[in-house]
């Protein structure tokens, strides 16, 4: 984690500009002697390994800073979006190794015939379509022609709902971008695993299992699919990353309330301090989902744990 946050700080040092450039080329009657006292005010007039070891020390005390955009400190910036994109990100995830799994398993055991042979093409055409694309052609189709769910927004503004209602509006508002990020992950988990149970159903132990008599519902089930999925929760876990540099352009095209959008308006502004701290939490849940992977390993395979 200390090389992760300090490659970022020097790497964000690299971009021209800071965010007293964009707010004097905002006002449009900034003067020299203002940006000046407001780069001493921010701390960017100081030189990069003392504005570094500031940011090491306050960042120790879980402190990560105040936002020049914002006039807030960053922390409470990054809690009022986390929410929201863990939500996008689990749904989508979620949908797409339900959908995934389905999918492959339904080719493995159809392999060679028509069902494997149109599921296949589906996912190739899945895998190489890009998310944005996706997810303009889901409003196209859904929010203008359909009507049928909302083109963006994270709930119905003023409508007030609690309860349950409140959950059903957000539902409403989060199918389409679930679905638009998932798209990528369904073809890759439907392919992997696909091509896991198609490898383990010729092992020894599947073959034990046949003998003894056991339905071949119960063999796929209980024994095929269990071991084929431990690649595909491994591939699960790392691709955690790549669906976070995805919500940066599926909450942008949805415009979903969340870290995406965050760090676009934060690139946008110059606004390094909000990046240096969603980089941060991006990488403790990255860290975070590769232990609970390595976790779900060993209830999948018994033998990790006697290891």
């Amino acid at each position: 984690m200390l090389g992760v946050v300090v490659l970022n700080f020097l790497l964000l040092q690299l971009v021209p500009g800071d965010a007293v450039d964009v707010m004097a080329a905002e006002a449009g009657s900034a003067t020299a002697e203002t940006m000046a006292r407001m780069r001493t005010h921010f701390g960017l007039d100081l030189p990069i390994l003392e504005r570094l070891m500031i940011y090491l020390s306050h960042l120790a005390q879980l402190d990560l800073g105040i936002s020049p955009r914002h006039n807030q400190p960053v922390l409470h910036l990054i809690a009022a979006r986390m929410g929201n994109t863990l939500l996008l990100m689990l749904t989508a995830l979620g949908l797409a190794l339900a959908l995934g799994v389905l999918l492959g398993a339904i080719m493995a055991s159809k392999v060679g015939r028509w069902p494997d042979r149109v599921l296949s093409v589906l996912a190739l055409l899945l895998y190489s379509t890009p998310s944005f694309w996706l997810g303009l052609m889901a409003i196209v189709l859904f929010a203008v022609k359909l009507g049928w769910l909302p083109p963006g927004g994270h709930e119905t503004i003023g409508a007030g709902y609690t309860g349950w209602a409140h959950v059903v509006d957000v539902a409403h508002y989060l199918l389409l971008p679930a679905l638009a990020m998932a798209g990528f992950f369904v073809a890759l988990f439907a392919r992997l695993t696909r091509a896991a149970m198609l490898e383990v159903r010729h092992l020894d132990f599947v073959r034990t299992a046949i003998a003894k008599g056991l339905s071949p519902l119960a063999v796929s089930i209980r024994h095929v699919l269990r071991n084929a999925l431990i690649p595909v929760t491994t591939v699960a876990g790392l691709q955690l990353g790549t669906l976070l540099g995805g919500a940066v352009v599926v909450e942008s095209v949805f415009s979903w309330p969340g870290l995406g959008r965050l760090a676009l308006e934060s690139v946008q502004a110059r606004d390094f301090n909000v990046l240096l701290g969603i980089l941060l939490m991006s990488s403790l849940l990255v860290i975070a989902a590769n232990v609970l992977v390595d976790g779900l390993h060993a209830r999948l395979d018994p033998r990790i744990q006697s290891r």
